[in-house]
């Protein structure tokens, strides 16, 4: 009978919500102390041996468990894991949808939702941060039906209730979903495992339903890919001291052996080049963080492993590798992803912002990041910061795009002063969602303050009433009072007769005796108007709108309309009509 590959469950779910504390605890490590802020920055793999799991579940352990383990991904974004499915066929088998119980559905869960709907990856939600409930006792590393008979029924109700809650959110996306011990079929009916990532409360549960899953549902599948030649996926490529360039990768199918020739996607194409390491961590260590690899002569999927090899500094991360025998090998494999290829390769816009990474993995990641915010990306590469990068940034016609984006790098002598120089901003963090963060609310309060000066710099409508017994002076100026009957006045703008023709220029405007920059609706000021004559050219006594130029108006008719008030909306519309009398398209 064929021995069955390690199941590969990708841990997916909103920043914050615990996915790394939760992988922590199985694994009885601290990767969350090492990574800045406790949030996951690179994709990361941990193999847990099946022993281990026995452990941990050991009160609860079925029979008949055939798989060798499982092989958690934990990833620094959806995207990230996204790009990986599609270039390394089904990397994911299953996945854990890590949500906060007492926060519920965040934006970034129900984009994890809908990637896990459109690749039909089967997954169960780990309903975190169970000790968080008021008034919950904790009880270490228990089972979670153990701890749940121990609380008070208030408790027990209000748990209850955020996991209903729960399971109307799954279904707004079309799942049928229930907590996992009322479950009979798991095909049909997403499970909700409550668990503390903290405690360590409903772990045991959380890892017997994957093993079931994997073991019932996906046996067959796990049994096709454990002989043969190896295929995987490239998560990292990096130097590492003393060994010089490595892969880290998952390998999904197949066996890799130390000596096999393995052909790659790069940047510029194929990369054919031969095994001359592998590297494994320990069990339950995390390959991100493990510092004492142990060399093997071969692997069998599924497993994370760092390979040394020459000449993979064109490597890009996310490609699909395997192992090559011949020339036609080659020639197949290079035919086969060269479409993938032009898919990795970050394609760059002629305007737009600087991103340096410390990584292909964290390039590739924040590129998908802020192409989804819509920010567009002028150039994109590993190094730390220096003038050239910021030289590129000034270049931009379009001061929003005068951005250097630095994630997990350093900013070389001298570029600080001349950023500054140029007027270019630097952006730095070594956590993926706060630089996001920062970046795109700089962004947005950039384009809420031009907005606000074009509106500013538009000339308004405003409907004003000469006042007759108040004719201060008939010419050179003409100063006359007038009332404000709708919108608002300013200085320097054109005045019209309800027929559309023209009727002098606001030179200035004086309320109580002082110059004013404008009045609004139901002021009565004095005003002095250049280019008329009270008596010849004006009675004295009459109705004048500002005459609008056409491309303000277009911009008022079609953005500003409902921000006027009732009568400027009406004066406006007035003014409109008498425009359009000769040209019914004007200001169109």
């Amino acid at each position: 009978m064929k021995k069955l590959r390690t199941p590969i469950v990708a841990v997916l779910g909103h920043v914050d919500h615990g996915k790394t504390t939760l992988l922590d605890k199985i694994r009885n490590t601290r990767v969350i102390a090492k990574e800045a802020g406790g949030i996951t920055q690179h994709i990361g793999a941990t193999e847990v041996p099946i022993e281990l799991i026995k452990e941990i579940c050991k009160d609860l352990w079925p029979k008949n468990i055939t798989i060798p383990g499982l092989l958690f991904i934990d990833t620094p974004g959806h995207k990230a894991f996204t790009n990986l499915r599609k270039r390394g066929g089904a990397l994911a088998d299953l996945a854990i949808l890590v949500v906060d119980v007492n926060e519920g559905f965040k934006p970034q869960t129900e984009e994890a939702l809908m990637i896990l709907r459109t690749f039909k990856t089967p997954f169960v939600v780990a309903a975190n941060k169970i000790d968080k409930i008021p008034g919950w006792q904790s009880f270490e590393n228990q089972p979670f039906l153990k701890s749940f008979q121990q609380q008070d029924d208030v408790v027990k109700q209000r748990l209850e209730n955020k996991i209903y809650d729960l399971i109307g959110e799954l279904y707004k996306y079309g799942f049928s979903a229930d907590r996992f011990d009322r479950i009979r079929d798991f095909t049909r009916t997403v499970a909700i495992v409550p668990v503390s990532a903290l405690t360590g409360e409903g772990i045991p549960e959380l890892l017997l339903v994957l093993v079931g899953l994997a073991q019932r549902y996906l046996e067959k599948n796990l049994r096709l890919h454990v002989e043969g030649k190896a295929k995987g996926t490239v998560l990292e490529v990096k130097e590492e001291k003393g060994l010089g360039m490595t892969m880290d990768v998952i390998i999904y199918d197949g066996t890799l052996r130390v000596g096999d020739k393995i052909a790659i996607g790069g940047v510029n194409g194929v990369v054919v080049t031969h095994v001359r390491g592998i590297l494994k961590p320990r069990p339950a260590q995390e390959i991100r963080v493990e510092s004492k690899f142990k060399s093997v002569k071969e692997v069998t999927a599924a497993a994370g492993v760092k390979i040394v090899a020459p000449g993979i500094e064109n490597v890009v991360a996310g490609s699909e590798f395997e192992v090559v025998e011949s020339e036609e090998d080659v020639k197949k494999f290079e035919e086969r992803i060269r479409k993938e290829i032009e898919e990795v390769t970050i394609k760059t816009d002629e305007e737009g912002v600087v991103l340096k990474t410390d990584t292909l993995g964290s390039l590739e990641a924040l590129v998908n990041e802020l192409k989804e915010a819509g920010i567009p990306i002028k150039k994109a590469e590993v190094g730390d910061i220096d003038k050239r990068d910021v030289v590129e940034a000034a270049a931009n016609r379009d001061e929003i795009n005068r951005l250097v984006i630095g994630f997990n790098v350093k900013v070389l002598p001298g570029v600080e002063e001349e950023a500054a120089r140029y007027g270019v901003r630097i952006f730095l963090d070594n956590i993926i969602y706060s630089l996001l963060d920062n970046v795109t609310s700089w962004r947005e309060e950039q384009k809420r303050l031009r907005e606000k000066q074009k509106i500013e710099s538009l000339i308004k409508p405003c409907k004003i009433q000469l006042l007759k017994d108040f004719i201060f002076r008939r010419s050179k100026p003409a100063i006359v009072g007038v009332k404000v009957l709708a919108g608002e006045l300013r200085r320097d703008v054109k005045l019209i007769k309800p027929d559309g023709t023209p009727a002098g220029s606001v030179r200035s405007i004086q309320k109580a005796g002082e110059n004013i920059p404008v009045a609004t609706e139901g002021d009565e000021v004095a005003i002095a108007i250049d280019g008329v004559t009270i008596g010849r050219h004006l009675d004295g006594n009459e109705i004048l709108y500002v005459d609008i130029p056409e491309k303000h108006a277009k911009i008022i008719e079609r953005d500003l309309l409902d921000s006027l008030s009732e009568e400027a909306k009406k004066a406006f519309m007035e003014f409109l009509q008498i425009k359009r009398k000769e040209n019914p398209f004007w200001g169109r």
